[in-house]
């Protein structure tokens, strides 16, 4: 009698088919929610390593999901020995899919500078490799259903359980990726936990099916040492996170820490602290000054005395440090989405530091929320608002330059009152920088462009908006380091590299900016 007549005639094992088909259908929610990881993390990765772009993102996801559809179309070549062919695609996208994650890092780290199209041939490689072979999961596992059930099924409801469990299960990692597992377990061993899981269905196979399975003793082997090789890369995981990130880095990591939002680091070298969000720089201490001086002061020392002060974004304090240099301010209001920022900042001591202990001021209030929907919901004025994002590399960000917000934070503004965006660079993303001036424009505001060189940077962009003309201050306050009123001026001045380009304006239903952004920084990297 041939394998796959066997198969089709009798229960697998000695056990009763309820036992089987329960463990069958547990093993679609796991094999859905371990095929969501991997996509996760894919995207993740090219977004960390690559710059954080909805570009990254959406070609892995597009490829992920290609690549599901060429292996459910090839699964329709397996013809026999079904369980068997399961049990070793579990183990392939087990050891394959758990791993990829520690080896993207692994070879990002080693690859030279500039050698970014071996990384994306790697990535996407992967990204194919793993996809295809989560698409031979489905249909493989209802063919197994419909040969040992079919008493029980018809095609109708064998479809609608699959399919069932198939979906809970996505809507199960969708959610406790970026809440739970990211933030608690990082994305190395988040990959290796999921991969182990996907082994622990081709044991399940493999038990429930032991009493047909041709090769049994092979494929104890095989899950023996796939365990075994997915158990030492957890145990090492830390480990290898630690050396692959020192190396990107190429400082002394001091602060490494993952929430539902960002990646967070902080390294510290010969030169200074620095401050990296999903693998993009933020700061430098050396000269974190000059950027921050710039983006504050113009906007308090026009507006002569300001009481309220709002502060969109800036998690890391500095803006608030420059604003309480003014004695006139009364409160300062810090609208931060990710808690585990301005709790570092606030409760590290070097951190706190860096900031001048400015996230402890009584003066101060910190709301952890999204800029966009607390300002919806409420109605203060304020005489300054600081707009500290960082740069519109997906829409998520986007969203925050566009007329739609920006009309919210005209509605905020004090009559006599200043709001300041920080605006990426004017020289390498010229025409994203006069986007932002255009879509300002476009809420009726008056708007002062103006640029500031930050070593760590270049040159970088800001712009003021207000209800009235701007008039350079003759006053700032005592001990700044940068910004003068006599420097003032070389910083409204736009050489010819950096004029105004003509911009659409950004609105919430075309995200330019978005685009703008991704295409002019994307000819850097």
């Amino acid at each position: 009698m041939s394998s796959s007549f066997a198969e089709s005639q009798q229960p697998p094992g000695d056990h009763g088919p309820q036992l089987a088909e329960l463990l069958l259908l547990a093993s679609v929610f796991v094999i859905a929610a371990c095929g969501l990881v991997y996509e996760l993390a894919a995207g993740a990765l090219a977004s960390y390593l690559l710059g954080d772009s909805v570009l990254q993102f959406s070609t892995v996801i597009g490829v992920y999901l290609f690549a599901m559809g060429l292996g459910s179309w090839l699964s329709r070549f397996v013809e026999r020995q079904l369980v068997g062919v399961f049990l070793q695609v579990e183990l392939l996208v087990g050891v394959i899919g758990g791993l990829m994650p520690a080896a993207l890092f692994v070879v990002h780290s080693l690859l030279p500078p500039g050698e970014g199209a071996a990384f994306r041939a790697l990535l996407y490689a992967l990204v194919l490799l793993v996809g295809a072979l989560v698409g031979l999961e489905i249909p493989l596992v209802m063919r197994i259903l419909k040969r040992h059930f079919s008493t029980r099924y018809g095609l109708k409801d064998l479809v609608s359980q699959v399919l069932t469990f198939d979906y809970l299960g996505a809507l199960l990692v969708a959610l406790a990726f970026p809440l739970v597992l990211v933030p608690q377990l990082g994305l190395v061993r988040t990959g290796i936990a999921f991969g182990l899981l996907n082994v622990a269905v081709a044991v399940w196979a493999l038990w429930l099916f032991r009493a047909d399975l041709r090769g049994r003793s092979s494929h104890v082997v095989a899950c023996a040492l796939s365990t075994a090789l997915l158990l030492a890369a957890l145990l090492g995981a830390e480990q290898l996170t630690t050396w692959s990130e020192d190396r990107f880095y190429g400082e002394h990591i001091v602060i490494k820490q993952s929430s539902p939002y960002q990646r967070i680091v902080v390294t510290e070298g010969r030169g200074g602290t620095r401050l990296f969000l999903n693998g993009n720089l933020q700061f430098h201490s050396r000269d974190e000054y000059r950027y921050h001086e710039a983006l504050v002061q113009p906007a308090m020392a026009a507006h002569g005395a300001p009481k309220r002060v709002l502060v969109l974004g800036g998690g890391d304090g500095m803006a608030v440090r420059e604003i309480l240099k003014h004695p006139s301010v009364e409160q300062v209001t810090l609208v931060e989405l990710d808690p585990l920022m301005t709790t570092l900042f606030r409760d590290t001591p070097k951190l706190a530091a860096l900031n001048g202990h400015s996230l402890s001021s009584p003066k101060l209030r910190i709301v952890n929320a999204d800029a966009f929907g607390w300002l919806e919901q409420q109605d203060a004025h304020f005489d300054v608002i600081v707009i500290d994002f960082p740069d519109p590399s997906n829409f998520a960000l986007g969203k925050l330059y566009t007329a739609s917000f920006y009309e919210l934070v005209d509605q905020h503004l004090s009559a006599g009152g200043y709001a300041v965006v920080q605006t990426t660079s004017p020289l390498i993303a010229r025409r994203s920088f006069w986007t932002v001036v255009t879509t300002l424009e476009s809420v009726g505001l008056t708007t002062t462009p103006y640029h500031a060189h930050v070593p760590s940077f270049g040159e970088w962009g800001f712009v003021l908006a207000s209800r009235r003309p701007f008039r350079p201050p003759t006053q700032f306050p005592p001990g700044l380091r940068f910004i003068t009123p006599a420097s003032l001026p070389a910083l409204l001045d736009f050489p010819p590299d950096m004029a105004r380009v003509p911009t659409d304006v950004n609105r919430l239903s075309n995200q330019v900016l978005v685009q703008e952004f991704e295409a002019e920084w994307g000819q850097v990297h």
